[in-house]
């Protein structure tokens, strides 16, 4: 629906207009969610480092999948990440984070390339997104000898580089083969039909979409406040001092106030938080809703 298109604009913008993190702001952020789950921290450190999945996304878009899955793919590896990171080992979480980012969007092309399921073990995910570049290495260097290599040849070679079987060069050949066509092939047969290329959407904003987009952030605000109505009030109060104020208050202040312990605060902080991703995930709201803004 439209309000898809629209908030990926925004969600893109967003995020690459998101702060770049120090390490020592880092490692205070992971910490405060691998010790505390302090909900606040981790959304902190997963929006600083959402233009790195975007730009890992950006660069599978060749297997046809929509750039919007891609991106929420990405995402879902970035959370992956984060909840797995260990900041005490030294390295930076972007350092961590590409590989799982990376095998979260490998699975997904992978599981929607066709009908027909690819397989996921590391030897079939390294034939899928290897084989042609390794076909056109070998190709290349036979050309420049003046060796025309036959089929079964360079098919032994290829399984031989990347240390699988003929069979599965072969499997994975008749898999691919159908996957990508020219932009500039014609559309139809006459003289006159128009290239696909010429049917790619502008992606600037234009009267129409800056109005649904005005429109789908007012729906993105409304699901947000319903999924708030199925907490108490206290719930909501910690809420929007930790998650939606733009200077959220700390877990002691709020304790002092409510006359609570910090650690009773950050649970019903994290309550709260379950409660809203159920009422959005009953809705079937994307992950790009939840952490738009």
């Amino acid at each position: 629906m439209a309000l898809d298109g629209a908030l990926d604009n925004t969600f893109s913008r967003s995020a690459m207009g998101s702060e770049y993190l120090d390490h020592e702001t880092e490692y205070a952020l992971a910490v405060a969610w691998r010790d505390h789950r302090d909900e606040v921290a981790l959304h902190r450190l997963i929006k600083a480092y959402l233009r790195l999945a975007i730009s890992m996304a950006s660069k599978f878009r060749r297997y046809g999948a929509p750039m919007n899955d891609l991106v929420q793919e990405a995402s879902f590896g970035l959370l992956k990440a984060a909840d797995r990171f260990d900041p005490d080992r030294g390295v930076r979480f972007s350092t961590y984070a590409v590989w799982w980012i990376k095998a979260s969007i490998q699975d997904y092309v992978m599981r929607n390339w066709s009908m027909v399921r690819t397989g996921s073990t590391s030897s079939q995910k390294s034939l899928f997104f290897n084989l042609r570049r390794i076909r056109a290495k070998i190709e290349n260097e036979a050309a420049s000898i003046g060796e025309d290599l036959p089929s079964d040849r360079l098919n032994r070679m290829i399984a031989a580089e990347l240390g699988v079987t003929e069979q599965q060069v072969e499997i994975m050949q008749g898999r691919l083969a159908g996957g990508d066509f020219s932009l500039n092939a014609p559309q139809s047969t006459g003289e006159d039909g128009r290239e696909w290329v010429d049917a790619l959407e502008d992606e600037t904003l234009g009267g129409g979409e800056l109005v649904q987009h005005t429109l789908d952030v007012d729906t993105l605000r409304d699901w947000l406040l319903e999924a708030m109505k199925d907490l108490s009030p206290r719930e909501r109060k910690i809420i929007r001092e930790r998650c939606v104020s733009d200077k959220p208050r700390t877990l002691n202040s709020l304790g002092q106030e409510l006359n609570l312990s910090k650690e009773r605060v950050r649970q019903i902080e994290s309550a709260a938080l379950q409660k809203m991703r159920a009422a959005l995930s009953r809705e079937k709201r994307t992950f790009h809703s939840f952490f738009q803004g």
